[in-house]
């Protein structure tokens, strides 16, 4: 640099290397030729050889911070990433737009912003961890629910494991009467409304749970039950109710004592 900026000759090496720094990054940084035009032959090809390496590196620089960034908050990133897909597949099957709107309100209920692979990642723990994470994300339904409260908390523990989380809209028949029961559904928060054939609605809320009677009968739904408003539900499979309930019989009376009771009702009306 002292050749070409003649007032550095005299100058400090400190002056003298900071100026070669500024040089040597403009021309890296910006991939050009930096402050001034090269003049010799020699000044040209440092000039290019500095351009050459400094493309890789800057492209290498701005890689890393994209992936940093996209790394602070990855699961919004891949919520993102599929709902794009979604809207996509809309867009291709040509859906109406309230049926869309209706997909969009879903998954911003089901999703809240963000997607995890739940499954994936319990499924890497120790059984002791994944118990732990379970009975904890499932604490406010644990304690709203009058069946769980004075429960073998080993029964309580194999529930959990085996509940799935669902989210029904407001006006969804989360059960159709006269349809084959597979699965019981808990109350997590919402309300829904039990119809009967009378007409006669009952309504359900935090606590709560129904579709029982089909899993001990092993018969037909004796009722309809529709969500009155967003219903944040875990669903337990037959399989899994049967294969719990054998390991704890006196909770199977339990089921049956409060089933006949609504079947009473039913009958009533």
């Amino acid at each position: 640099p002292c050749a070409t900026v003649p007032h550095l000759q005299n100058d400090s090496w400190g002056k003298q290397y900071s100026h070669a720094l500024f040089k040597a990054m403009s021309h890296m940084l910006c991939i050009g030729y930096g402050q001034q035009a090269p003049e010799g032959m020699t000044d040209v090809w440092l000039t290019m050889l500095s351009m050459i390496v400094g493309a890789p590196c800057y492209a290498m620089f701005i890689g890393h911070a994209t992936a940093l960034i996209q790394s602070l908050d990855s699961s919004r990133r891949q919520y993102q990433e599929k709902y794009k897909q979604v809207e996509q597949y809309m867009s291709f099957h040509k859906l109406p737009g309230d049926t869309r709107q209706r997909i969009h309100e879903y998954y911003e209920h089901r999703y809240q912003g963000k997607m995890f692979d739940e499954e994936n990642i319990l499924g890497e723990l120790s059984e002791p961890l994944k118990e732990e994470i379970i009975n904890f994300n499932c604490r406010n339904l644990v304690a709203n629910m009058p069946l769980f409260a004075n429960a073998d908390p080993n029964f309580v523990t194999a529930m959990l494991t085996k509940l799935r989380f669902e989210v029904f809209q407001p006006g969804d028949f989360i059960i159709r009467e006269g349809t084959v029961g597979k699965k019981m559904y808990f109350i997590q928060h919402g309300v829904v409304s039990i119809l009967t054939k009378g007409n006669k609605e009952t309504k359900l809320s935090d606590g709560s749970y129904f579709g029982e009677i089909c899993l001990l009968t092993r018969g037909r739904r004796t009722a309809s039950v529709r969500a009155d408003t967003y219903c944040r539900l875990y669903s337990l499979s037959v399989d899994n109710f049967n294969e719990v309930l054998e390991e704890y019989p006196m909770m199977r009376r339990a089921f049956e004592t409060v089933a006949m009771d609504r079947l009473d009702r039913i009958g009533e009306e």
